[in-house]
């Protein structure tokens, strides 16, 4: 009985602590992720009443819109991306390229995992054992083809380019439709004045982002609910002061009504309705700051009753005023609470763009980690939280898009078309990456992921039809942003590819490497200190980079320790911190050759160099250490002049992972087939292990007095050229895009951190 009573207590504790945390969670989601979605209310019905729309003495258009809304609301935030969507996160982390990297992990249905392999531990635990034959039809499709992966890479970055492109509009959609109910009270007051309040607000915003969200955050949650609850109270009071039969409208019949008898016209309005679902995408895109149940409790407890309470407050205003179609949502708030609600409302604008904000920033970060976007600088500005970050120019060019916007366009019904198309095109890019991902990596059937994407695509492509309508009166506004995005993801992500590419292709054998300093024949100079080789995945993982041996050839001399650092990021958020480093020798422990591969995840920032240095250089000693401890009556290897990579982990995951490779193949090429040559084990005699003790603790101390003689950095600086037999399409895009690009991009060392007074630059020149 004591026994029983004493476990009782604990797990109610840790019941209610776990509870405690998600409620937390659930709080703080407010401020991040629904302010798109919850300032949308401002401008719906005035957007959706703009064309040739109007309201006849019936109430059949009002409520045939509201019931548009109420149904739009159901069944795209809440039930696919809440319910649903929310289902198909990575680890954790959603949006488009969470989605993709779940495939390219998964299969080979993608390009990036080609470039950047790697396999963690961590994401291979779920994996599914046994296929259903639909997903083994589609991924055999898709590795079959490689134009068909060529398509499927660029739908995503397509999608990225639209969410990027909401960080233009939605700003400027938010704020000046916020800004607009002061000519509500001041009907004299000239639109430039308006225009003149919105980019001052524009510009404060932008201004207050370097200082990082963790210090103005704590604003957001009370900020986001004031206004929520201001919306929903407001919606309570008139749907009982003008019109309560306007809840006739949550039956789908009115839809059915509403389009019988505005035919056409209602279908056009369809692009006005369709900001009402504005931010619904980022509920699945900040998954990775929240978890699941904290964005399912706070959406569906609080944000959907207030949304639909507040539309419905609008409807039976408007039922009874129908004279006030263009400023119904500030003509409906009681005069007493006017000015406090144009307050909350305004601070509620910076909530909802403060989020689309963060999450381009974040969306780059991935991109650039993966290789889809050129080398920009990204300021981490939290120590605790690692995905909070600022990027100095992305944060100036929104500006200035913002502010361009605003003043060539002036007027929300423009702006509200182009903001319309941005968002229905995510969506609908979102409803296609999950029909693949229901198929190949849940391995449901192809029947159910049939459902799924017909039911969602038809009624996201009603509304594109009806947003594509409206492209001439401003919907080529995020068409423009995202092809001129587009472009420049592509291009960067094909100038890189090609460039590892050949860098695969021309590495330098180890082999030769060897017995080049075996021999002596180039009169090799070994100088004092520590030099690190840096190169991307490829062929500093497989082999010497070719501008090494460039540098070798034309200055033949080298750090007495040399470490060849091959920085890999793998198509998964994160990199547990026992299995980042990859440690191993090359050739004899007389040579002092060493390699490392560091691996990130695409949600992860790199170390400073100081700090990085310090990681790397311990992990070294770790391994020349693990190596004398295995000499103790374990096993060791006899490998002579192969490089054995061993994580540099705990000493138990080390012994294991030496254990194993004596079964298995080194995989030299980075590819599926093995190398001809194994790793062989044999016991080691007592003395022989107490001679290779004391040699490797001679060998740290080299290594630490080499340290402390000079640190080197070598990188490459390659200029990437197209072949002169190549197709003009390519000399465009590999000489002018791509080379403008990289001139103008962060260089390498710059993005690395290192010291200019230790770094060695390596020239190169590649024809692809």
């Amino acid at each position: 009985m004591d026994a029983e009573g004493g476990v009782q207590p604990r797990r109610k504790k840790s019941s209610w602590g776990w509870q405690k945390g998600t409620l937390l969670l659930a709080y703080q989601s407010f401020g991040v992720v629904y302010g798109d979605l919850c300032i949308s209310p401002v401008y719906v019905y005035k957007n959706t009443f703009s064309g040739k729309l109007r309201l006849h003495e019936e109430d059949e258009e009002i409520l045939g819109v509201l019931s548009l809304v109420f149904w739009s609301l159901t069944l795209i935030p809440l039930l696919k991306y809440i319910i649903l969507v929310l289902g198909a996160d990575d680890n954790g982390e959603g949006g488009t390229f969470a989605l993709y990297s779940l495939m390219c992990r998964r299969s080979r249905m993608g390009l990036l995992n080609s470039l950047h392999a790697g396999s963690v531990s961590a994401y291979n635990q779920d994996e599914p054992c046994k296929e259903s034959r639909s997903s083994l039809i589609i991924r055999g499709f898709f590795e079959k083809h490689y134009s068909l992966r060529v398509v499927l890479l660029l739908f995503v970055l397509m999608g990225t380019s639209m969410v990027i492109g909401d960080g233009v509009l939605t700003p400027t959609m938010s704020v000046l439709s916020a800004v607009s109910g002061l000519r509500i009270k001041f009907p004299e007051l000239h639109e430039n004045y308006t225009v003149l309040v919105a980019c001052i607000v524009l510009v404060g915003l932008f201004a207050l982002q370097h200082y990082g969200t963790h210090r103005v955050g704590f604003l957001f949650a009370p900020i986001l609910i004031s206004w929520l609850a201001c919306i929903g109270g407001i919606g309570i009071y008139n749907i009982f002061k003008w019109n309560p039969t306007v809840v006739r409208a949550l039956s789908p019949y009115y839809i059915y009504n509403f389009f019988r008898k505005a035919g056409k016209d209602g279908w056009s309005s369809l692009g006005g309705i369709v900001l009402c679902i504005t931010g619904a995408e980022a509920m699945f895109a900040d998954l990775g700051h929240f978890s699941k149940l904290s964005l399912r409790l706070g959406f569906t407890i609080v944000v959907y009753p207030c949304l639909v309470l507040a539309y419905m407050g609008e409807a039976a205003y408007l039922s009874k005023h129908k004279e006030d179609l263009q400023s119904s949502f500030y003509k409906a708030l009681p005069d007493r609470v006017f000015w406090p609600v144009l307050i909350i409302a305004t601070l509620a604008t910076a909530v909802g763009s403060q989020a689309i904000i963060s999450a381009t920033f974040s969306i780059i970060s991935q991109c650039r980690a993966l290789g889809c976007f050129p080398r920009i600088k990204v300021v981490h500005t939290s120590s605790h939280v690692h995905g909070q970050i600022y990027i100095p120019e992305v944060n100036w060019t929104l500006m200035f898009l913002c502010l361009a916007v605003t003043i060539g366009f002036r007027d929300t019904e423009m702006i509200g078309n182009a903001y319309g198309l941005a968002v229905i095109l995510v969506m609908f890019a979102t409803t296609c990456l999950m029909f693949l991902v229901i198929t190949t990596v849940w391995n449901r059937s192809v029947v159910w992921a049939a459902l799924f994407a017909a039911g969602f695509g038809s009624v996201e492509l009603l509304y594109l039809s009806a947003c594509l309508a409206k492209v001439p009166h401003g919907g080529w506004l995020p068409l423009l942003l995202s092809l001129a995005t587009l472009l420049v993801m592509s291009a960067w992500h094909y100038g890189t590819a090609k460039k590892q590419e050949y860098e695969l292709q021309n590495k330098v054998c180890l082999d030769h490497l060897l017995g080049l300093i075996g021999s002596g024949s180039m009169g090799l100079v070994r100088v004092p200190g520590v030099g690190f080789v840096y190169s991307d995945a490829g062929a500093g993982a497989t082999g010497v980079p070719p501008m090494f041996a460039h540098f070798v050839t034309n200055f033949p001399a080298f750090h007495r320790v040399l470490v060849f650092v091959s920085l890999q990021t793998l198509t998964v958020p994160k990199v547990p911190p026992e299995e980042r480093f990859l440690v191993g020798r090359i050739g004899r422990p007389e040579y002092r050759l060493f390699r490392c591969i560091v691996r990130y995840g695409y949600k992860e920032g790199r170390w400073d160099h100081f700090n990085f240095e310090n990681q790397l250089l311990v992990k070294v000693v770790e391994f020349l250490r693990l190596q004398a401890d295995c000499a103790d009556g374990e096993r060791s290897s006899s490998a002579s002049g192969e490089m054995s990579v061993i994580p540099a982990a705990p000493r138990q995951a080390v012994v294991d992972a030496l254990a194993s490779m004596s079964s298995c193949e080194i995989d030299y090429a980075g590819n599926d087939k093995g190398y001809s040559k194994r790793v062989r084990f044999e016991e080691m005699p007592a003395a022989a292990a107490a001679w290779r003790r004391e040699e490797t603790r001679s060998e740290v101390r080299e290594l630490l007095e080499e340290r402390e003689a000079g640190v080197s950095y070598m990188v490459g600086h390659t200029c990437v050229f197209a072949h002169e037999s190549s197709s003009a399409v390519k000399k465009l895009f590999v000489n002018v895009v791509y080379g403008f690009l990289r001139r103008n991009s962060r260089r390498p060392a710059v993005v690395l951190g290192i010291p200019h007074t230790s770094l060695i630059e390596v020239g190169m020149a590649y024809r692809v």
